[in-house]
């Protein structure tokens, strides 16, 4: 086993470790709950967590530090994985005869239905036994036999691998309960999850442990409240938030930042609707790969099945297929802001980060074979030049199809080692570090997709540029070429922000809600001392505005001191006090949001200034 891990990636070993951390949490659990009975146990980012009901008890948060120091016994004594393969039939013996019916289930479902009744997430610790270097022998249809693996008196069903020993595990911390259904589904008993962290070193989990007090700071479904950006309403449902003047400001000067950045490059802007027949989906393959996700329309005035239109790219072939096309007339690049909406399980929804209503910086491009390369290469030049505005480094990621469930994509194996090894030569170009995620295509085609670091060394997968020859196949797309005969047009999919309300709340936690000027909805705030310098400030407040600043007044009767803590608060990049000097004609005293030193500015400056940030 050390020699496997020695010839693993460093992100396999790390896999590996946590693993290992969820087997040895499910053994400590057992060791204080014998009674416990177990579900899984995968590996998420960062961790793992593992499913347990225990019939005697509930668990509670201060449990967790028990449980830890269990872990922590075991980890010290240096137990080993020890990896055994039985039937499924003695397996589900094995595991009968302890009580332990989830895992039994688990057993059935492989011995009845194959692995492709498996989750990804029971797949991982159940899965059908593997070699030696951890791959599945058998990955759909009957399996024959199952691998388990002992650590000290505690066996659990898994496919492996893991480290050699527990001593191996590194710094281990668990970190929250939470409450989950057997498999995913409410209709099957509660169980409570255990979530962990794991990291090679105390130093690194040290460092992620501040990252996330740091984060909790900056949540953005708090700031967002707090500088009166969004909201959500119980009649109007969950998942779709309401922006309010404030955050539909700063909406609005995103969309005009990217149309800034596309508009040299020829794009078109175009305008589709909310909602399109059902048919367009099942052309375009979705609907057989996204049914559940899809909100369905009923009318009593039509007998077609129309549905809310889950993405773009079907409208724009049609807008492409409207009328014949030359050679001459690519690339045609249309552009558009506009909303799609996904029926996204309740449970996952999360602030802005997921929603229902997904309003997306959208633009696809039909161009010629020959113009694929400067097309992908002035689309990663908009996105560079946008996620410099935000001093966000970008790696990237090429994410493949999987060869070997061809079931998941449209068109053949020929076309996705062209198109792949495509974006593979533009990644090479553009001097990117990437990494390559095989099965994380788009089915219709590889793609993209770049990962940008926000200020606390997070990373987010937000751009991306994808590369589709099969929709245009589907709805049968043509040109003439230079000899009349009709060809298929490439298809280059493209966000640059990925969703607006996504990037929103990256941007409120990127800036811990003290936006640039350039990006505040209010740039400044004009605070007023006294009553004799309540006109002057209306006046000079209703001058700046007209000249395109985005400036309030603050007349109101608190005094100086209250009016600057109320303009900190709200995170006003700029705050000017108005008194007799002022209205005197000298120039303006600017504080500036955390910084300790004024800015001295005339009008003109002011203005000038606040425009060209």
């Amino acid at each position: 086993m050390m020699h496997l891990l020695l010839l693993m990636s460093s992100t396999d070993y790390l896999h590996a470790m946590r693993h290992s951390a969820a087997h040895v949490l499910a053994a400590a659990v057992q060791h204080l709950y014998p009674d416990v009975k177990l579900g899984v146990g995968p590996v998420i980012e960062n961790g793992f967590f593992y499913d347990v009901m225990i019939p005697s008890h509930t668990l509670v948060e201060e449990d967790l530090k028990a449980i830890q120091k269990e872990m922590q016994r075991i980890i010290n004594k240096a137990v080993d994985f020890r990896r055994e393969e039985m039937s499924l039939d003695e397996a589900m013996a094995f595991f009968g005869e302890r009580g332990q019916t989830f895992k039994v289930e688990l057993l059935k479902d492989l011995k009845e239905r194959g692995t492709t009744k498996i989750s990804a997430e029971e797949l991982q610790d159940v899965g059908p036994s593997a070699d030696s270097t951890g791959s599945l022998q058998a990955s759909s249809g009957q399996v024959e036999t199952i691998s388990i693996y002992h650590t000290g008196d505690f066996v659990d069903l898994c496919r492996g691998p893991h480290v050699a020993n527990s001593r191996e595990i590194g710094a281990v911390r668990l970190t929250k309960l939470a409450g989950a259904y057997w498999r995913g589904k409410a209709e099957n008993e509660q169980m409570q999850r255990i979530y962990g962290l794991a990291f090679e070193t105390k130093e690194e989990l040290d460092a992620y442990l501040k990252m996330l007090e740091e984060a909790k700071k900056r949540d953005h479904r708090k700031l967002g409240a707090e500088l009166d950006l969004f909201a959500f309403s119980d009649l109007v449902g969950p998942g779709l938030p309401l922006f309010t003047p404030k955050g539909t400001v700063i909406r609005h000067l995103l969309e005009d930042f990217v149309w800034s950045l596309m508009k040299p490059y020829g794009y078109s802007r175009v305008n589709i609707p909310h909602m399109a027949k059902a048919d367009l989906y099942k052309t375009s393959g979705h609907w057989d790969k996204f049914a559940d996700d899809i909100f369905h329309i009923s009318s009593k005035k039509s007998d077609d099945a129309f549905v809310m239109k889950p993405m773009n790219c079907p409208h724009h072939t049609q807008i492409y297929a409207s009328r014949p096309r030359s050679y001459r007339d690519l690339p045609l690049r249309y552009s558009e802001v506009t909303t799609v909406y996904r029926d996204e399980n309740t449970g996952q929804l999360q602030g802005l980060s997921r929603v229902r209503s997904i309003t997306q910086d959208d633009a696809h491009v039909f161009c010629r074979p020959d113009q694929v390369m400067d097309e992908c290469r002035a689309i990663y030049e908009i996105i560079k030049a946008f996620y410099a505005k935000f001093g966000m480094p970008l790696n990237a990621r090429l994410s493949l199809s999987d060869s070997a469930q061809p079931e998941k994509y449209l068109g053949g194996r020929e076309v996705w080692e062209r198109s792949e090894e495509i974006l593979r030569g533009l990644l090479k170009e553009f001097g990117l570090a990437y990494a390559e995620a095989v099965g994380e295509a788009a089915f219709y085609g590889p793609k993209i997709d770049f990962i940008a670091k926000d200020a606390i060394g997070r990373e987010w997968q937000l751009a991306t540029i994808q590369l589709d020859f099969n929709l245009p196949e589907r709805f049968k797309l043509e040109y003439a070429n230079s000899d009349g005969e009709k060809k298929r047009p490439v298809m280059i999919h493209r966000a640059i922000s990925g969703s607006l309300e996504r990037f929103m709340g990256v941007l409120i936690e990127h800036y811990a809600g003290a936006f640039p000027l350039w990006l505040a909805p209010v740039q400044v705030i004009l605070a007023s001392v006294g009553e004799n310098h309540m006109k002057f400030v209306e006046h000079l407040a209703r001058e700046l505005s007209e000249a395109g600043v985005r400036v309030e007044a603050d007349v109101s009767s608190d005094t100086i001191g209250a009016k600057v803590r109320k303009a900190a608060k709200q995170k006003i990049p700029w705050t000017i006090v108005v008194g007799d000097k002022e209205i005197g004609g000298e120039d303006f005293q600017v504080n500036v949001f955390g910084a300790q030193e004024k800015l001295s500015l005339s009008k003109s400056e002011l203005i000038r200034q606040s425009l060209e940030s």
